[in-house]
């Protein structure tokens, strides 16, 4: 929860809850506790593959792993405004899959503790390829570090996601200095756009 707060007070655009061994009961009400903790910033707060869950504790959408329901069927079941992303691997999912979604996140572009070693990795020119040809906005995932910033927005990526990015710096900040190290973080991203010209896709969009 202070890990949410933070980082939405700091600027991070969304917060994803990725709880898949939770019940319902006790994802739903963790969820609505990031919803509150988060409700004096713009961060939006979304539930991984869950849209009832999502729904019922008053979230701001759902994201969608690669192998889950189209997210044009979850457009024709949800209120306007619900935002909806999508995982992909490669530029042909990304094509398949776009309809429908507010977004997707690309990956694994770099190798993760999080994925095994033999893992396949979509790579910064896997992750141009998609930019060029979807007309959503398009987020890189895996192996995210301050020094890949740029190349992945010189891909044509609209932004990154990331889990120990931005959970590292809790291990080592006291909770006084953890908004202030997450807010130097979100402005050490916004600079690498900043100072690149992205690749975008004809139609295509920035986030």
């Amino acid at each position: 929860m202070r890990l949410a707060r933070a980082a939405a007070r700091a600027g991070a655009h969304v917060v994803q809850i990725r709880e898949s061994d939770l019940d319902d009961r006790t994802l739903a009400g963790l969820t609505r506790r990031v919803v509150d903790a988060v409700s004096d910033t713009p961060a939006l707060v979304l539930v991984n593959e869950r849209t009832d869950v999502a729904l019922a504790a008053g979230a701001h959408g759902v994201h969608l792993r690669a192998d889950s329901i189209s997210a044009r069927r979850v457009r024709a079941i949800t209120p306007e405004g619900f935002a909806i992303g999508r995982s992909v691997h490669s530029a042909e999912e990304a094509l398949r899959e776009e309809e429908g979604a507010d977004y997707l996140i690309m990956g694994t572009i770099y190798a993760t503790p999080s994925k095994p070693p033999t893992a396949p990795l979509a790579g910064i020119e896997g992750l141009r390829e998609v930019c060029a040809r979807v007309r959503v906005p398009v987020l890189a995932i895996g192996g995210v570090t301050p020094d890949r910033f740029r190349p992945i927005a010189g891909a044509g990526a609209s932004g990154l996601a990331a889990i120990r990015l931005f959970s590292d710096p809790m291990m080592t900040s006291s909770p006084d200095e953890l908004e202030k190290t997450l807010t130097g973080l979100v402005a050490e991203i916004r600079d690498a756009w900043a100072h690149v010209t992205p690749l975008r896709a004809a139609g295509g969009r920035q986030a």
